[in-house]
């Protein structure tokens, strides 16, 4: 699956919370991909569902 975090990011956290093994917080502030979405599918689209700002696009 290919996973993105959009500009729309407000650096909340929850999809880190939910899914560390896929985001993670950045330097600047902002959520990051940093794993592969396929490993966790369903902790990917969980964090995808609570984000507050639909900021995380997984296509596939």
């Amino acid at each position: 699956m290919k996973t993105r975090v959009n500009e729309d990011c407000i650096g909340c956290g929850m999809c880190v919370e939910v899914c560390p093994e896929v985001f993670e917080m950045g330097a600047d502030g902002f959520s990051h991909v940093i794993g592969d979405a396929d490993v966790c599918a369903d902790k990917a689209y969980e964090a995808a569902e609570v984000c507050p700002v639909n900021a995380i696009e997984i296509e596939g």
